[in-house]
């Protein structure tokens, strides 16, 4: 359904920006390495995290709503309740992609937008939403990537169980059928979940995040669950459309012990199964990893992963750094986060700066998976960034590892890696979950009072990167 003409979302962004858009040149230059002609140039967000307008158009109430409402879950008890009011000033943020070069936009459809309680009743407001931000891009030039899950269950289903039940699997395939039926016809890319492993572990294992539930028990259904649901999309949408290019995001990381010994080689192990394995293994293997198959046994009934084991024309890959694990005895999975050996750089959230790890994961993937398709769905650091008085943001830090990573994607590429696409993390600041609005990973500085858009150094990085291909 297009509800704006293409002259008229022109004329939109002409009144907000002017006829030209002058791009203030970044001091810093990627490496020389140029990239395909058709490399995929695209910047990521989430729903929860920018949207904003909780209340409005009839968009029912998330798990992020109820959890960031509850006291001392969230710094600064901060909430999405208005973050980058992006349901409002789609158009400007649209215009920004267009100024910085990208070709891509990696965003997520709200559940509750759409279906407030989950199931039943469309709330075709919400749809219309998504068809503004669509046919904006489009008009733009920019290719929509539309991705179903983004963390934001809609409270009415986390009432009944939410990811802890198998039903799910069939609620979210009908989640996915509505949104197809309306925007398949412009969408092509379409993932259907963005980081399940983070979601599985952080919001129903360790409780930092929404629902806030705890246990190992949570943890191995909400990730069986989201993978049969997966499936279970997979199926809905080559159903309804022909010629959509479907996959899914997942965060993957290679994963270090943080010493040689055999406690902690045996930790990153089990670590690495659950983390990294049970995800990618089931979707692109049809299997659990064997090292914790007889966990997942009791949950998974038969066919569950014939049906998980769908066809995908593409994986994307969340990277931010290496993790190093350490035993860690009573602990969630018997093994945490433990010292860092040999690195000297760290993000602002206390995250190794490890560029390998990118290349090293890359080629992993390609040596035990084949020749699939692969991006870089999110990419992109938190630094402190320091604001002008003139209000220029410089962010060289981040400019020195977006332009590393860069370089390992590239290497990875030499190496025969069928790598076509790069999206940083993110376009705006935002809503950072559970540190609220105290970090900071965007190219665009949003200033959380005004919600005034400022486009930092980096972003002229990456507009000059793009516009010379590496």
């Amino acid at each position: 359904m297009m509800t704006m003409s293409r002259r008229n979302l022109l004329a939109t962004f002409s009144g907000l920006f002017g006829a030209k858009l002058a791009l203030r040149p970044g001091s810093a230059t990627a490496e020389d390495l140029v990239f395909p002609a058709d490399f995929v140039w695209g910047a990521s967000t989430s729903s929860y995290q920018i949207e904003g307008a909780v209340d409005a158009d009839g968009r029912g109430k998330s798990i992020w709503d109820v959890f960031s409402h509850t006291p001392g879950r969230i710094k600064g008890d901060d909430t999405g309740d208005v973050a980058c009011d992006h349901y409002h000033r789609w158009a400007e943020d649209i215009e920004w992609l267009a100024r910085g070069g990208f070709n891509a936009y990696r965003f997520s459809t709200a559940w509750p937008r759409i279906l407030p309680s989950g199931a039943g009743v469309v709330e075709h407001r919400g749809l219309d939403f998504y068809d503004r931000l669509v046919d904006g891009l489009m008009a733009r030039g920019i290719a929509p990537w539309l991705c179903l899950y983004h963390w934001d269950l809609p409270q009415a289903l986390q009432d009944e169980g939410g990811w802890l039940k198998r039903d799910i699997a069939e609620k979210f395939a009908d989640y996915a059928r509505v949104v197809g039926r309306r925007l398949g016809d412009r969408v092509k890319h379409w993932a259907m979940f963005n980081e399940p492993n983070v979601h599985a572990l952080f919001g129903y294992g360790a409780g930092s995040h929404a629902p806030g539930l705890t246990g190992l028990a949570n943890m191995l259904a909400a990730t069986h669950h989201q993978n049969l649901a997966h499936g279970r999309a997979l199926q809905a949408l080559r159903a309804e459309h022909s010629g959509l290019r479907l996959g899914t995001v997942i965060s993957l990381q290679p994963v270090r012990a943080s010493s040689d010994s055999p406690e902690d080689r045996r930790a990153a192990e089990r670590f690495d199964a659950l983390w990294n394995g049970a995800f990618a293994e089931p979707l692109l293997q049809g299997f659990y990893p064997a090292a914790v198959a007889a966990e997942f046994a009791p949950l998974t009934a038969s066919g569950d992963l014939a049906v998980i084991h769908q066809p995908m024309d593409f994986l994307g890959i969340n990277y931010y750094s290496r993790m190093y694990v350490a035993n860690a005895p009573g602990s969630l999975l018997g093994a945490w986060w433990g010292p860092i050996p040999g690195v000297t750089r760290f993000t602002a959230m206390g995250w190794p700066v490890t560029p390998e790890g990118l290349h090293e994961e890359l080629t992993s993937l390609r040596d035990r998976y084949g020749d699939l398709e692969l991006y870089v769905t999110e990419n992109g650091a938190c630094f402190d960034d320091r604001v002008d008085a003139d209000g220029t943001v410089h962010d060289d830090d981040r400019i020195a590892f977006l332009r590393d990573h860069l370089a390992a994607a590239h290497r990875a590429l030499a190496d025969g890696v069928n790598l076509r696409g790069y999206f940083v993390w993110s376009l705006l600041d935002n809503f950072e979950w559970a540190e609220g609005y105290t970090r900071r990973f965007g190219v665009v500085r949003v200033d959380f009072a005004s919600l005034k858009r400022t486009p930092k150094a980096s972003f002229a990085f990456l507009a000059d990167t793009i516009r010379r291909r590496g």
